[in-house]
């Protein structure tokens, strides 16, 4: 099988299905179904949505992951959706889709990105670290959150 990372409509069937799975598994590690402080994301507040698919030699396409970019300014903007099915984490596709969303918004012209993560999900914390995200005081509809974590990751000037 080999990947593909492509930007999709927000209401396309396969972000539609991982969306779900994601806010499922969520749902299950917090205890709640709506763990989230904030506004959920929309197609109207979406930029861009990205969904990584695993493309087998019959070219047949199974979606694996997810995510997208909520513009908060000009010179910046959220990761929001970050998601890869749990059979195929550790395979590199959250790094496919976070690359992808780097490009695009350096292509933006935006400085940084900032994403919102739980304090339950250590996984996705030891991945955003390693991708060189730098924790930052919790920020917007997080800000009064005991169960968010934040990060940034400064992207122009280029290092």
């Amino acid at each position: 099988m080999s990947l593909v990372v492509r930007a999709m409509p927000w209401d396309d069937p396969a972000g539609e299905t991982l969306r779900a799975a994601q806010q499922n598994e969520i749902s299950v590690r917090y205890g709640t179904p709506d763990s989230e402080p904030g506004p959920k994301p929309t197609a109207a507040d979406i930029s861009m949505f990205l969904v990584a698919f695993d493309v087998s030699a019959d070219g047949n396409e199974t979606p694996v992951g997810c995510g997208g970019l909520r513009t908060l300014d000009d010179v910046h903007g959220e990761i929001k959706r970050m998601y890869v099915i749990p059979e195929r984490r550790g395979t590199g596709i959250s790094t496919a889709v976070l690359t992808a969303l780097e490009r695009e918004a350096r292509g933006r012209g935006w400085e940084r990105v900032v994403l919102e993560t739980g304090d339950q999900q250590q996984d996705a914390v030891r991945f955003y670290e390693r991708e060189g995200y730098t924790s930052i005081p919790l920020f917007g509809y997080y800000a009064d959150s005991p169960l968010s974590l934040c990060y940034e990751k400064v992207l122009w000037p280029l290092p």
